[in-house]
């Protein structure tokens, strides 16, 4: 007897560009993406897994989600940008990810440096990795979006699905199609990363965080509070404190949270 259609399917590689490898199951596929780099891998190239085990994120946070439920990619760049303009290729991924999931939620939006957001609730994170090769130094950026969890299945009480969000199991997109989009704004947006001054005011226009009453966690205990006011031109969050505007870089920041001033 048929029980119907399965509700979270297997990717169809079938109808993923040709730059997209699907795997099983594997700790990290920015791990997996790394090895690719190191052996010549080309620019471009993506690695999907149905489920991945040992996901990181920033500071060497680590998550897992169900097979099945969710997208977990990571791309390989061979940017041609000067070492100042790499803490832009998180903030440009996370533009090009809000770009296709936009239209479909209207309370989307992006903290800074590599979160995506409906409304306070997380939906997607960022990792970018820099990995040393024999042609040069290259970027892999990973990619983790809930798709299809339902609230139990996710791994923390702030965060959120696609599936939640749009009403249901049965509002979660297809993931093949979502992640062919996705790779698809990627590509289309890449152009960005050589346009400093536009990407900047791309980033700003969907970024929530500037605007916004922050207080930012330092390494070592300490504290900014303030109000964002700016992403600078090196991709730092500049905030205005009772001293004045200081930048923070991303790589300086435990927690960039929400404050009272």
């Amino acid at each position: 007897m048929s029980t119907g259609p399965d509700p979270r399917p297997p990717l169809d590689g079938s109808r993923l560009p040709a730059s997209v490898e699907v795997e099983g199951e594997v700790a990290s596929t920015n791990a997996v993406v790394a090895e690719r780099a190191r052996a010549g891998g080309p620019d471009g190239l993506v690695v999907v897994a149905e489920h991945q085990t040992a996901g990181r994120g920033r500071l060497d946070r680590t998550w897992q989600a169900p097979a099945g439920t969710a997208l977990t990619f990571s791309m390989l760049l061979r940017p041609d940008l000067p070492a100042a303009r790499w803490p832009w290729i998180p903030l440009w991924t996370g533009y090009a990810v809000h770009t296709v999931l936009a239209p479909r939620l209207p309370g989307l939006g992006l903290k800074w440096p590599n979160d995506v957001l409906v409304e306070s609730r997380k939906l997607a994170g960022i990792l970018l990795e820099r990995v040393e090769t024999p042609t040069g130094p290259a970027a892999v950026v990973g990619v983790g979006l809930n798709v299809a969890q339902t609230r139990d299945e996710l791994p923390v009480p702030e965060a959120t699905s696609l599936a939640l969000e749009l009403g249901g199991a049965g509002g979660a997109p297809d993931r093949t199609e979502l992640l062919a989009a996705l790779v698809g704004s990627l590509t289309e947006h890449r152009p960005l990363l050589t346009r400093p001054a536009d990407l900047r005011r791309a980033y700003a226009d969907v970024c929530r965080t500037v605007g916004s009453a922050v207080r930012v966690e330092l390494p070592g205990g300490g504290t900014l509070t303030g109000r964002a006011v700016d992403v600078d031109a090196d991709g730092g969050l500049v905030v205005e404190g009772p001293t004045g505007r200081e930048a923070v870089r991303a790589g300086d920041v435990v927690h960039v949270r929400a404050a009272d001033l």
